[in-house]
């Protein structure tokens, strides 16, 4: 999903380096024997509201011939357990409305949209690139 076009050139060559050097990124990677079949790449943020850390999951990647075979759970329940580890309130992420597949899956994790008060609706994701 991601925008859908393959990442360029020189985000590949940083992307990894990049990552391993943020203090507060986590990525946890399924295995099929030595195959890597679905990756999650995570951010420690933190809740004013809560006074804690929270973790954000920014990418979930699981490829597709291992799609619908627990992969993505599996996942997240290991972002979930680390984010328990690290004192975290909650788990949060982003989601494509029309990636019907996804919120199914999020949902079955026990994911909800983020209503802080229903009588002022659903928070919003908003963006201004720099």
């Amino acid at each position: 999903m991601g925008g859908g076009t393959p990442l360029s050139a020189d985000v590949r060559a940083r992307l990894c380096d990049d990552l391993a050097a943020h203090p507060l990124a986590a990525s946890f990677i399924a295995w099929v024997g030595v195959q890597p079949v679905g990756l999650i790449n995570t951010f420690e943020g933190y809740s004013t509201f809560k006074a804690r850390p929270l973790l954000n999951v920014h990418d979930i990647a699981v490829l597709p011939a291992h799609r619908a075979q627990g992969v993505g759970q599996t996942l997240l329940f290991a972002c979930e357990a680390h984010a328990r580890e690290r004192g975290c309130c909650k788990l949060t992420l982003e989601v494509l409305s029309g990636n019907a597949r996804a919120l199914r899956s999020y949902e079955r994790f026990g994911f909800a949209p983020y209503v802080l008060d229903p009588g002022e609706g659903q928070a919003l994701l908003m963006q201004k690139w720099l």
